[in-house]
């Protein structure tokens, strides 16, 4: 489980990432809610994060860079539009978490494949595998 100081800088740029195009819809704000519940940060933290920054910690463990860069996918894909400064943010944050850049590009572009551009874990872990090998 990561840390207090982990989970507020996750929730924090996710945050930054929802706000990338200068306001944050219901239901992002009810997603990354959820995502603040799951790691167990209460609201009143949760939306003084909306107002504060936080200093920004990358994940430790490539899991964990790979979780968090799946939940920024959720969540760019979660009103069904993907506008070119998301898609270039979310590449941007990949690339700054040390994932392979060609990783990237492939979930970017199977994304399109699936119900909602909800990419399967299964298929965001092979992906991010064979790129590792």
């Amino acid at each position: 489980m990561p840390t207090e100081k982990e989970k507020l800088s996750i929730l924090s740029e996710m945050i930054g990432f929802a706000k990338v195009n200068n306001e944050v819809k219901q239901s992002e704000y009810d997603f990354l809610f959820s995502v603040a519940q799951q790691l167990e940060v209460s609201k009143k933290t949760f939306d003084s994060l909306f107002t504060s920054s936080v200093k920004h910690i990358i994940p430790k463990s490539q899991s964990d860079r790979i979780v968090q860069f799946h939940r920024l996918l959720l969540l760019m894909n979660i009103d069904n539009k993907q506008e070119m400064i998301e898609i270039k943010r979310i590449h941007d944050i990949g690339l700054k978490m040390g994932l392979p850049p060609g990783a990237i590009q492939q979930v970017l572009a199977i994304m399109h494949k699936y119900p909602d551009k909800i990419v399967p874990p299964d298929v965001l872990i092979t992906i991010f595998n064979a790129h590792y090998n």
